[in-house]
């Protein structure tokens, strides 16, 4: 497909993902929603203790020295960029989910026993205007408020709180349905939006590239009404190679995948878009509906011809993350393997991630890490549940694609406390884990992998201390994780929880 093909028919499709589809006026039907909005009230009564982490920041926060102690290794002396949502309120009215708050960029600049912070909110287009305007314009993922104004793009919703990229020198947040945004690295300030090539100006490109460890980078978008998934390869310069849309049946929404030596992985839970929801005014997340007898769907891509596909059949469930993917040769042919943190539905995205907006807890079950194996040769698929909970896997970048042994996760929840607790090292072939529990007062953010030339690594990650209302960066022996962190930095404050991130080496 040529490059005015792919533009006419992404064009066509209105170039939206499953968090975006093709919107009627929304100051038309935002009008209807006559009740009155309680949920900033419902937060600011509430007596949680952690409800700090889903606080709104007044402003950015200048460069911070923290306190630390021990010593940061040499190998993660650099910089670790995180993003998530920060700006949940505005003008009195609060987000509904925790996905819609306007992305707040961090950095903390890592050398030995010193550690200095900075945080930023990324100045998107749609966060400018609001700010200008002192209330929420644009509707979010799960919230609609009265009079707002018709979307008109995808990066009219766009609020870049989701993932970080560093290639090619440019650092990138990313959001989930629309254009990369581009960050100086060195000082957070907002670029622009990211446009890897004129046609595919303000194009979804998904919040979980997967940089392979030639510095390849894979990604997608979607656009669901037209039924097509949008694939993207990058060259590690940060120059596209290709871009193209495919068709693809009963588009769901699709978080996250995987590739390996010759292929791209993705796993399609059952949860549908029903474009009468979304007529009859719900948001974008409630247009969105469980339909089980779909099936849990494996797509196989080839990556030299992606025309070559392979779809297999897994138990019903619900993922975001996905750990890493391989290839195995066996007498029968090539079998793929992907972990990911699989949930039995999509509950904790429509009850977890959305009470804490107004200081709630709904408890959903835990994902569990699951091993799914899929047989090429006979086109069969298991799948093996490692009984281990887990979210926000991540593995050693020098393995992307490749067999790999170990997935670093967050674990343990606990009762009273969103989200999790421990930080641990799983073999996903025997299932053992090492866990480091950070306490009952802890809510666990994503850890990473640092490779060291020298010996098996580190684990770099942060966590809110709510009963110090500070949040800690902490540093591991990656095969020692049991035994505690190595160093730590304190922050003179709390950060709101965060999502995504990546470590650029000094």
């Amino acid at each position: 497909m040529d490059r005015r093909e792919l533009l006419r028919r992404l064009l066509a499709a209105g170039s939206v993902s499953p968090l975006l589809q093709l919107l009627p006026s929304m100051s038309a039907r935002a009008d209807t929603l006559d009740a009155p909005d309680t949920w900033q009230a419902q937060f600011d009564a509430s007596t949680m203790p952690w409800k700090s982490a889903f606080a709104t920041p007044k402003g950015d926060l200048p460069l911070t020295a923290a306190r630390v102690r021990g010593r940061f290794p040499d190998a993660v002396a650099g910089t670790l960029y995180r993003i998530g949502p920060a700006g949940h309120d505005l003008g009195g009215e609060r987000y509904h989910h925790w996905f819609d708050g306007d992305g707040m960029a961090h950095r903390f600049v890592i050398a030995g026993s010193e550690v200095h912070h900075q945080g930023r909110y990324v100045a998107t287009a749609k966060r400018a205007a609001e700010m200008r305007a002192g209330r929420r314009l644009t509707e979010g993922f799960g919230t609609v408020f009265k009079g707002t104004d018709e979307v008109t793009s995808p990066d009219s919703m766009n609020v870049a709180n989701i993932s970080m990229l560093h290639v090619g020198g440019e650092l990138l947040a990313l959001w989930e349905g629309g254009s990369a945004t581009r960050l100086d690295p060195q000082t957070l300030e907002t670029r622009g939006i990211k446009t890897w090539r004129a046609d595919l100006a303000g194009v979804p490109f998904s919040a979980h590239p997967r940089v392979e460890p030639d510095g390849t980078v894979w990604n997608f978008g979607l656009s669901s009404n037209s039924g097509l998934l949008l694939l993207y390869e990058i060259a590690p310069d940060g120059v596209l190679r290709r871009a193209d849309a495919l068709p693809l049946a009963d588009l769901p929404m699709i978080h996250d995948f995987a590739v390996t030596a010759r292929h791209l992985v993705f796993l399609l839970p059952p949860l549908v878009y029903d474009v009468k929801r979304r007529m009859a005014g719900a948001s974008v997340l409630d247009s969105h509906v469980w339909r089980p007898e779909l099936g849990m769907r494996a797509l196989v891509i080839d990556k030299k011809d992606w025309k070559r596909q392979q779809t297999f059949m897994l138990p019903v469930g619900f993922l975001f993350h996905l750990g890493n993917a391989w290839e195995e040769e066996t007498a029968s042919g090539t079998v793929v393997h992907v972990d990911y943190a699989r949930s039995a539905d999509a509950s904790t995205l429509f009850a977890s991630t959305r009470d804490v907006m107004r200081g709630q807890l709904v408890r959903a079950s835990s994902p569990t890490l699951t091993v799914a194996s899929l047989d090429l040769g006979s086109g069969k698929a298991t799948q093996v549940d490692l009984a281990a909970e887990a979210e926000f896997p991540r593995i050693d970048p020098r393995s992307v694609g490749l067999r790999h042994g170990h997935v670093i996760h967050a674990t343990n929840p606990l009762v009273g406390l969103p989200m999790l607790s421990a930080i641990a090292n799983t073999n996903v072939e025997s299932g053992s884990s090492q866990v480091f529990s950070y306490g009952k007062e802890s809510v666990v953010e994503e850890h990473l992998f640092v490779p060291d030339g020298r010996g098996p690594g580190w684990v770099l990650g942060t966590v809110f201390d709510y009963a110090q209302k500070k949040t800690v960066l902490s540093c591991f022996a990656a095969d020692a994780l049991t035994d505690g962190p190595v160093a730590q930095a304190t922050l003179p404050y709390a950060l709101p929880l965060g999502l995504h991130g990546t470590f650029v080496p000094t």
